[in-house]
């Protein structure tokens, strides 16, 4: 598994932060998922983040993200509203769909499950709903602030005290919460949906999940979550919600059928593809798959080796190989090798070796160690010796043709 930090623009604005939670780089990308978190929480929950790695570990990618104001996202929370929440939904998928792939799945936890059940409209590439812990309706919320409410109308807004922390509610979010509650939205959600709740919550009772599904059109299920608590504090509780949803989500999902790029490759061909929009590659022979990417520092995700770091391992396998069937034929008794590499380019003037070469000059420095207590000297050099042999230090030294030739697609 795989975890990206990502930056977007949310929907008053500002810069919002996420993170990416991917499946490790040999398992490909079934489809992508959105998450919500709860009311003046945030994308580290400990559900968000349990509930996240889990899918990924199941090949679904889970982006999850601090709202407005929030955690590591830029602006001040006392400006937005449900509202805002909403339309910072939209904005992650368009990210979403701009730089990876469009969301299938939007999971929403307590109040975050209700603003994807308002966003679902709102992102056509939708194929499931989740809702976890969540009132029927934004306006719910309303009565954690009715001991601060007269103070809020006649002031236009108070501090409030919410979980462990306090925050500034204006009356701006009061007003617009007024506008959310009735649940003609998921009378008309025409997607596949699943209600989690726990009969215990303490939070947001469990009459919230049955207004939800009650209103709801087939299809649509409910699963109780016995004896967890509004912020399934449990690890195993998470865990259950993730495994119960990706196995459910099978069912309404469109996986489009993994390419069968391996077994239509000939012998000796390999073929890259795109696995983002940046630098992320998909490596496939026949028979193997791999990834290469670039670091974050110039735009990648760094789930994979660089394609210069990719050629150094080519050669470095090679050597090793090529020196292990040499000891091997010759009864030399080495227990191990080991072979680090280097490329940089440097000036030629300053490369002892590179005599009659001028400008700048790639260089490629191999160090080679050798394990073996009863390996003599004149077996280490003849070893090394040997390294040059190499068939791909043979072929880089040979001023390879490359050509380039267009390949239509059927």
């Amino acid at each position: 598994m795989n975890r990206v930090k990502v930056e977007f623009t949310g929907s008053q604005g500002q810069q919002l932060a996420g993170l990416l939670e991917l499946p490790n780089s040999l398992q490909p990308v079934k489809y992508y998922a959105l998450f919500a978190h709860c009311f003046t929480c945030g994308k580290d929950i400990a559900a968000a983040s349990r509930i996240s790695r889990e899918l990924a570990d199941q090949g679904i990618a889970v982006l999850r993200f601090d709202f407005t104001g929030l955690g590591n996202s830029d602006g001040d929370f006392a400006n937005t509203n449900f509202t805002s929440n909403v339309e910072d939904l939209v904005a992650a998928a368009k990210m979403l769909e701009a730089e990876y792939a469009a969301p299938k799945l939007i999971i929403g936890h307590s109040l975050g499950g209700a603003a994807v059940l308002s966003a679902v409209d709102k992102i056509p590439s939708l194929q499931a709903v989740a809702t976890i812990a969540a009132p029927s309706t934004a306006h719910h919320v309303q009565h954690l602030f009715s001991s601060s409410k007269a103070e809020i109308e006649a002031q236009g807004q108070a501090r409030v005290k919410l979980g462990m922390r306090e925050f500034s509610i204006k009356k701006q979010l009061i007003e617009d919460l007024d506008q959310y509650t009735d649940l003609q939205h998921i009378t008309r959600l025409r997607r596949p949906l699943i209600v989690f709740h726990s009969p215990i919550d303490s939070i947001v009772p469990v009459d919230e999940a049955a207004k939800i599904f009650t209103a709801a059109k087939h299809p649509k299920s409910y699963v109780s979550l016995d004896q967890a608590d509004h912020l399934l504090s449990k690890k195993e509780d998470a865990r259950y919600v993730a495994k119960t949803l990706a196995a459910w989500a099978e069912r309404y999902v469109e996986v489009p059928a993994a390419e069968p790029v391996a077994a239509d490759l000939e012998e000796g061909h390999v073929l890259v593809t795109e696995l983002d929009k940046q630098f992320l590659r998909g490596l496939y022979t026949n028979a193997h798959q791999f990834v290469s990417d670039e670091p974050k520092s110039v735009g990648g995700t760094h789930l994979g080796p660089t394609p210069y770091a990719l050629l150094l391992m080519s050669l470095g396998a090679c050597t090793s190989m090529t020196i292990r069937m040499y000891a091997t034929r010759k009864g030399i008794p080495l227990e191990d090798i080991d072979v680090r590499l280097v490329h940089e380019r440097i000036h030629a003037q300053d490369c002892s070796e590179c005599e009659g070469r001028e400008g700048k000059i790639e260089r490629i420095q191999r160090f080679i160690s050798f394990k073996g207590d009863q390996l003599t000297e004149e077996q280490i050099q003849s070893m090394l010796k040997i390294a040059d042999r190499c068939p791909v230090h043979k072929t880089l030294e040979s001023d390879p043709v490359i050509t380039t030739e267009l390949e239509r697609t059927k």
